[in-house]
């Protein structure tokens, strides 16, 4: 589908609202997320070549917080047995509305207008979490985590992708820094892009990439490695143990 150009910040907002993936931000979210996110396409083609990987017929790939679903037609497109069902999660109507308009061909994908935290995960072979987790309450990531694992069969993976910060002050002053010239780069102006990080202050919460190792370990994951990074953004495979060790 067609989308518009992010002008979204580009006049001055009084009083700033906080930011929401509502109507506005869908019909924009293409450009936006692809103005605004380094390394958006590699990751979005790395998910496609993981479900090929690791997709198992019989199971079910979940995209958790799917927005117009990119991660679920890149997933769709890499698949390689048609025993492969696909469920695609948002809790923005705007967003699932537009998303489920894909031609998915004849792939089995189910839309949900749902909250992620509140949908089973079951049978799983490959999850992803593209830019969601982020979203989320600090104390309910662990939790969520903790399910996907349970429903993710031995062997599955999780594909979790985040904007992050650094433990280190000078460190992550530098990599905002860049970040910033990176949209720069792509047509934001210096207004566009203070307002879109004070719209989303306390609205998309960042943490380290140790703090994300932890939290995964801590759902059982047998292992978790950073494939791709650019600047403060990450992407991370967490792999479920084949079988369980006793």
């Amino acid at each position: 589908m067609s989308s518009g150009e992010d002008r979204l910040f580009a006049a001055p907002r009084d009083p700033l609202l906080k930011f929401t993936f509502d109507e506005h931000v869908a019909g924009v979210f293409r450009d936006m997320i692809e103005r605004s996110v380094p390394g958006y396409a590699t990751t979005l083609s790395m998910i496609g070549v993981l479900a090929a990987r690791y997709g198992r017929p019989g199971s079910i790939c979940y995209d958790l917080g799917c927005s117009l679903g990119a991660a679920t037609l890149a997933m769709h497109r890499h698949l390689k047995s048609g025993d492969i069902s696909i469920v695609a999660v948002d809790n923005s109507l705007a967003m699932i509305e537009r998303a489920a308009k894909l031609d998915t061909g004849k792939r089995d994908v189910r839309w949900l207008c749902r909250d992620i935290r509140d949908v089973p995960i079951e049978r799983a072979s490959v999850v992803v979490l593209n830019f969601t987790l982020q979203f989320l309450n600090p104390a309910d990531r662990g939790r969520l985590l903790k399910k996907i694992f349970s429903g993710l069969l031995p062997g599955g993976i999780l594909v979790l992708s985040e904007k992050i910060k650094f433990a280190d002050e000078q460190e992550n002053a530098r990599q905002i820094d860049w970040y910033h010239a990176f949209k720069a780069a792509n047509g934001y102006s210096e207004m566009e892009i203070a307002q879109k990080r004070n719209a989303l202050e306390d609205v998309l919460i960042p943490e380290t990439p140790e703090t994300h190792h932890r939290r995964l370990a801590e759902a059982g994951f047998a292992s978790s490695h950073v494939w791709f990074q650019c600047f403060n953004f990450i992407s991370i495979i967490a792999e479920k143990a084949d079988a369980e060790l006793g």
